[in-house]
């Protein structure tokens, strides 16, 4: 007769096995990790940006394409949506070129003179809008002049605009409006503007207007030499800011510069502008 083995025995769990034998038992899935690493670097390597790889004829002809483009937008006012959704992924291809550089903003680069070629801003397309409507008005070049060569935390910027009044001034830069302001750095592309005043000059009146003042047939007075002298010297100009009031200011995005290109856009105000090199203004 087979003796029954006691209750309490027949109630014992079975033992798990040693978590040595487990170990053992399990596949070994590291070398598969392992194998995909080479994977994701070449993954990180594809993203990284395209500063890193671009090749100087690769600048030049993204720059190239991104001039092409606005070149029949008469510097904006005459873009399209769709022109407008070109030249911004342009613009953007040209950004990424200098994605990747971690340096402060290069003054002595920036120093100099700019002349817009493109912007979507709206405080500026209104002057190509007023001279579309008002059949004298005459909007010429627009620039950007900073002076900041020898300093290292900001300096001071110039808009000018020419402007005309046909029959009565030069064609196209009869007279220069220009808009000061200071400005300081607050990080690697961002500077902050503020605003110091706004000056009419540089009044150089048409021909037509010469001979009304001083006809050249008659001997010309000294009443309009004196005319002729005021309009020439004629600097009008108005404060932006005042012990009592806050002068305004803006933020400017610097998203692109090199010797010959300045990329800008307005932060908050909204706007993009694309500028060139050009000659000092005199």
């Amino acid at each position: 007769m087979a003796l029954a083995a006691p209750s309490s025995l027949r109630r014992l769990p079975a033992r798990s096995p040693p978590a040595a034998s487990l170990l053992r038992s399990r596949p070994l899935r590291e070398p598969r990790l392992r194998l995909r690493q080479p994977l994701v670097a070449a993954a990180a390597a594809a993203t990284a940006p395209l500063a890193a790889s671009s090749s100087p004829a690769d600048t030049e002809r993204r720059k190239h394409e991104l001039l092409r483009l606005v070149q029949e937008t008469r510097r904006g006012f005459a873009a399209g949506p769709d022109q407008r959704a070109a030249i911004e992924e342009a613009i953007v291809g040209v950004e990424e070129l200098g994605a990747g550089e971690g340096a402060p903003l290069d003054l002595a680069a920036l120093d100099g003179t700019w002349r817009l070629c493109y912007t979507s801003a709206s405080d500026v397309l209104v002057l190509f809008e007023a001279a579309e409507r008002l059949p004298l008005l005459q909007v010429g070049q627009i620039y950007q002049k900073f002076e900041c060569k020898d300093q290292s935390e900001g300096g001071v910027v110039r808009n000018v605009v020419r402007w005309s009044i046909e029959n009565l001034l030069e064609d196209q830069e009869g007279a220069t409006l220009m808009v000061s302001a200071k400005f300081v750095i607050l990080s690697k592309r961002n500077i902050f503007l503020q605003f110091e005043e706004v000056s009419v000059e540089n009044i150089k009146i048409s021909e037509q207007l010469q001979a009304l003042i001083a006809p050249a047939i008659l001997p010309r007075s000294f009443l309009s030499l004196q005319i002729l002298q005021f309009l020439k010297t004629f600097r009008a100009q108005v404060p932006v800011s005042g012990p009592e009031r806050r002068s305004p200011g803006g933020l400017y995005y610097l998203s692109y510069l090199d010797r010959d290109m300045l990329l800008g856009r307005s932060v908050g105000g909204g706007g993009v502008f694309i500028f060139t090199r050009a000659q000092p203004l005199l």
